[in-house]
């Protein structure tokens, strides 16, 4: 008598919720690609303006104002997240303000402000020794940077107190036993430790602030997009010139998204190493 177990044959089982998604979803990919095969848009005009001068230039003044505003909110942001941790009532309170307002009124809302100052304040300076014409200072580069940087700042302040928050305890006190300043704490022993919370988030904020920089636009700051709006009133090629804005934020974010990656990677070193083992 064979005794030996016959063989076994598995039939895959069809998941056809799974092949009818997919055609759906190429049968889409697929409807737009000839639209915009066949649609009304002068391609050669999309190369022509890809780079010409005055792109170039509001591609440049983007990624400034983007790096100079993540800079402004990076600073602020640790300033009132290490106040908002602070024992002293005034010193907290200020900074939960401060978070409070600016997270509240929207960004566009914030520009305008700025852009407006001199309705407020005609003049800025101490009085009897120096004084400016507010008209002068606030130029749209200035309202932007302020608007966009200051805003931002309340965003990163709570993103790095949630880093230094997830340092443990232990670290602080280990540190206050070798006679560390608070400068000192921070500086060698916290924040090395808490940027594997911090740097994912603000990494994404940065991203987000390069798409940010479009609402500058409001105070005719000579950014990408109001850069292509000027140039599509002139010569009528609205959708090409879109498609050219388009592009180079697509460009941009990919660099960005690929250096937060290597970023994060390098802090997170020490947990890929304890996952291993």
């Amino acid at each position: 008598m064979n005794t030996e177990p016959e063989d076994i044959v598995i039939v895959p089982k069809r998941h056809y919720g799974r092949l009818i998604g997919a055609a759906l979803v190429l049968v889409a990919l697929g409807a737009i690609v000839q639209a915009f095969a066949v649609g009304q848009i002068e391609w050669p005009y999309v190369a022509r303006f890809l780079t010409v001068p005055v792109i170039l230039q509001a591609l440049a003044n983007t990624i400034i104002m983007a790096i100079l505003a993540m800079i402004l909110g990076l600073v602020l942001g640790v300033i009132f997240a290490v106040m908002r941790l602070s024992a002293n009532p005034v010193l907290s309170s200020t900074a939960l303000g401060y978070i409070w307002f600016f997270r509240a009124i929207p960004v566009l809302l914030q520009l305008l402000l700025w852009y407006n100052l001199a309705l407020v304040f005609p003049t800025l300076g101490i009085p009897g020794l120096f004084a400016f014409k507010t008209v002068d200072v606030m130029t749209p580069f200035v309202a932007a940077l302020l608007g966009l940087g200051i805003q931002q700042g309340a965003f990163t302040a709570e993103v790095v107190r949630a880093g230094l928050l997830s340092v443990d305890q232990g670290q602080y006190e280990a540190a206050q036993t070798l006679g560390m300043t608070r400068l000192q704490l921070l500086y060698r022993i916290i924040m090395p430790q808490a940027m594997r919370v911090i740097v994912p988030p603000v990494g994404n904020e940065f991203i987000g602030m390069v798409k940010l920089t479009s609402l500058a636009s409001v105070v005719q700051f000579s950014e990408l997009l109001y850069t292509a709006q000027s140039i599509y009133y002139a010569n009528s090629r609205v959708i090409e010139l879109l498609i050219v804005a388009a592009f180079w934020y697509l460009i941009v974010v990919t660099i960005l998204s690929l250096i937060q990656g290597r970023i994060e990677a390098y802090y997170a070193r020490g947990v890929a190493v304890s996952a291993r083992r």
